[in-house]
């Protein structure tokens, strides 16, 4: 999916920007979109709400007037919960509104709200710019040049600008921010999408490089390891057990920049281990791994020791 590039003052650079279609082109997941979007409100919430219940009221124990004879309700203490000043019955306690979700679910949760805003033609992508000093004047003059100044607008930066952010802070339907401060419901708040030209280079590098690392555990570096990378190019990594070779291929070549033509993998079963301790013999086992041996093209090789 290519997108044309403008300036700030909405007009066009001759510069296209293709789409990932990994991102920008997923079937949506509504399901994800709420759960990712819930946790993200549910996360509003401090939870420090308390009030006081019956036992927690400071006042006399004793029974304030005798049980019978009096013409009235039995009533034995004065922090009963039907006097004034008593204790609340089933009052808010503090509680942490703290909900969990997946990293695969709001990663996909991300992609679907990238691709429905990409369906419904509502991202734009400028060079990018900057301000000299903060102008919220010259801020909305772009918002106008792009026309979006009905809509409520999420510009996102590939780096932090501050002259940029603080010229945006005062309109009231429009929101700055990088790449790092991206979320589902910040995407799904806004009408339009105003991407920085180096802001979708860094949103792709982050999702894809997010899932490759999700893919690709760690390199198996062992004796036999290094002899088969040196004599017939074949590199052993521990992989992700759901993965399958393609995803596998693509990681590989993604993260190391090589030609793979051959990938074979290899499961492992649970381990069962036994160790004697002062209570006695512990038995445990291991969760199941699986390998991935991948031949690299002739000519090329890849070096686990060039980042360290």
């Amino acid at each position: 999916m290519k997108v044309a590039i403008v300036d700030i003052n909405g007009k066009e650079t001759g510069r296209t920007v293709a789409l990932d279609k990994a991102i920008f082109g997923v079937e949506p997941n509504e399901h994800a979109l709420y759960l990712d979007v819930k946790q993200y409100l549910a996360h509003q919430r401090q939870g420090t709400h308390k009030a006081k219940e019956r036992a927690e009221i400071v006042g006399s124990t004793r029974k304030i007037k005798k049980q019978k004879g009096t013409g009235t309700a039995r009533a034995g203490s004065i922090k009963n919960p039907l006097f004034r000043g008593g204790g609340r019955v089933f009052g808010p306690r503090v509680r942490s509104y703290n909900q969990k979700v997946n990293k695969n679910v709001k990663r996909l949760a991300r992609k679907s709200a990238f691709s429905l805003k990409a369906q419904q033609k509502n991202i734009t992508v400028v060079e990018d710019f900057q301000f000299d000093a903060p102008k919220t004047k010259s801020f909305q003059a772009a918002i106008s040049a792009l026309g979006i100044t009905d809509k409520k607008s999420l510009w996102v930066l590939g780096e932090t600008n501050k002259n940029v952010f603080l010229s945006g802070r005062n309109l009231a339907k429009t929101e700055v921010l990088t790449n790092d401060e991206l979320n589902t419901y910040k995407i799904m708040n806004a009408q339009h999408l105003v991407l920085a030209e180096s802001a979708v280079a860094a949103i792709e590098a982050n999702l894809i490089k997010s899932q490759t690392m999700r893919i690709l555990l760690k390199p198996v570096i062992t004796e036999k390891a290094t002899r088969e990378s040196e004599l017939r190019n074949r590199y052993t990594f521990l992989v992700d057990p759901k993965a399958n070779k393609v995803e596998i291929k693509n990681a590989v070549e993604a993260t190391y920049g090589v030609t793979v033509e051959k990938v074979r993998t290899l499961n492992y079963g649970p381990e069962r281990r036994s160790r004697y301790t002062k209570s006695g013999i512990q038995n445990s086992k291991t969760n199941a791994t699986k390998r991935a041996v991948v031949e690299v093209a002739a000519g090329e090789n890849i070096d686990f020791y060039s980042n360290l």
